[in-house]
Formats: C-alpha cells, structure tokens, sequence
C-alpha cells in the first residue's frame, strides 16, 4: 500500500522532464474544464433561438451586436457567437472522445485478456476477428456504420467503440502473454485461484501502463474520426454540433472571406488533438519499462 504513492511520484518525475509534456497536460486540463463548465463560460447558449439574432450573422471577431454585445471571435451564419459555440462543440467533441474510447478500453482489454490466457482455438479465433476489423480504415468503417444506424450522440459513439476494441485487444493480448508467463501467475494457479480472479487480480492491473498510453491516444484518435464524420455530414446532428459540425458550417462560406466561422473551430481541435498526443507520447516514454534510466 505505500508503494504506490512513491512510484506515482516517480512516474510524475520522469513526465516532468519534458516540459512541452507538463504544458501539454496543461492544455488539456485547461481545455476539460472549459468544456465542463461551457453553461457558465458561454455569453450566449448558442443552441437557444431567443438569445441568437439573425441580424448579427456573420460578424467579424471583435464586432458588437446591434444591442452592444461584443463578440470575441465573432459570428457564424446564423449570428451565434463563435466562442460560445466552440465552448459547447468543445464539450461534445470531448464527450464523444473519451466516453468511446473508455467503453473500446474495457471491451478490448477483457476481450484481449481472454484471447491471451485462453489461448489456443479461442485466442486464434479471436485474433483473426482482430485482424479483419484492422484490416479496414477506420473512417471507411465508421461511415458505413453511421450510414446503416443514422445520426445521434450515441450511434457516434457505437461506431467509434466498435472500430476501436480491436486496437486495444491486439496491444493487450501481447502484453499478456508474456505475463502469463511470470512466476505470480503460477503462484497463483498452485494456490488454486479462480481463472476469473487470476485474470482480473492479477494478470490485468499488471498491463495498466500500456492501456494508459494506449487510451490517451485512441482517445485523441477517437475525436478526430467524430470530428471527420461531424464534417462529412454523418455525425452528429445539427442540435448537438461539434467542433467538426463547426469546421463545416464555415467551410463553404470561406471562400467569401468568412474565414473565423472555420479556422477559430479547427485551430482549437488541432490544439486539443496535439496536446493529447505529447502527452500520450511522454507517458509512453516514461511507462516502457525498456526506457527505464
């Protein structure tokens, strides 16, 4: 029991070293709590017609409403205010994200656990279903899903879990095998444990750091696909736009010289989508145990 604060401590110190990692972190922190707390940020709720004025559509950042409201970064077509739609996109995209990507978490590793302690038929069974949701693009495989199931919060999220679980079941599997093989695991057998209590005891908190490394990634992966299928018109509908509804919404009035209704949008996914990567790619740094200093 007090080991456990000397390692996370440990783990902190070696993520501390890289700074662009700390502020990475930072970001994103920052980020989540303006997503969490978008009703209170917001000047305006962007989804409510009787605080939206048609007449201020278009404005340009820095501009003042006929009332005197001053819109920061502007107005889209319809006279929302720009940052206060990208404050409840922000909330969706991350919603979206990271609720997809922590139910592929737990529906690979089970099913990764079980092909790697199994083995035999069921791991080679297993594997193959892996090998064929693989062996298709992710975004290919999405848009045929939402196609088939239509538009909605959770038929996103369906499809981002179902083209997801494969990555973590593959990365898993690996992993365990080679924990299976540890001498804790024949402890554990020779005092009669339970397959079930050997596997969710022992052999999975024993494969944390690669499914931490892995989540954080996929997770960034996971709102880019929502942001790509939100812009291609098979997301999300149009109540519940996102930071890709957003990018679309300018996009085809860009050319008109509109060019804050996509740009401000698609500046805050790339940084949302490159902070989460610096800090998966530290914590991949830090948690392999081959780059132990």
């Amino acid at each position: 029991m007090k080991r456990a604060p000397g390692r996370l401590r440990a783990v902190w110190g070696e993520f501390a070293e890289s700074r662009l990692a700390v502020g990475g972190l930072a970001v994103c922190a920052l980020l989540v709590l303006m997503a969490l707390f978008a009703p209170m940020l917001a000047p305006q709720d962007p989804y409510d017609l009787a605080q939206v004025g048609f007449m201020d559509g278009s404005l340009p950042p820095m501009s003042r409403s006929m009332e005197g409201h001053l819109f920061v970064l502007g107005t889209d077509v319809q006279g929302r205010d720009m940052f206060s739609a990208m404050l409840f996109g922000l909330r969706t995209s991350l919603f979206v994200g990271v609720v997809s990507g922590v139910i592929a978490i737990v529906l690979g590793v089970l099913i990764g656990l079980l092909a790697a302690y199994a083995g035999g038929f069921v791991d080679a069974l297993i594997m193959r279903v892996v090998d064929f949701m693989l062996s298709f693009p992710t975004i290919l495989v999405a848009l045929m899903l939402l196609a088939v199931l239509g538009q909605g919060v959770d038929k996103v999220i369906l499809a981002l879990v179902l083209v997801q679980w494969a990555h973590f079941a593959r990365t898993i599997r690996s992993v365990a095998l080679s924990e299976r093989r540890m001498e804790y695991i024949e402890a554990a057998r020779s005092l009669g444990l339970g397959r079930l209590r050997i596997v969710l005891g022992h052999l999975a908190p024993n494969c944390i750091p690669p499914i931490i490394v892995l989540g954080t990634i996929q997770i960034a992966s996971a709102i880019s696909a929502e942001a790509t299928l939100s812009f291609l018109g098979l997301g999300l509908p149009i109540t519940k736009p996102s930071l890709g509804l957003l990018i679309a919404n300018g996009y085809n009035v860009m050319m008109a010289g509109l060019y804050w209704i996509s740009v401000f949008p698609g500046m805050l996914l790339l940084v949302l989508i490159f902070a989460i990567n610096i800090v998966g790619d530290q914590l991949r740094e830090v948690l392999n145990p081959r780059n132990a200093r």
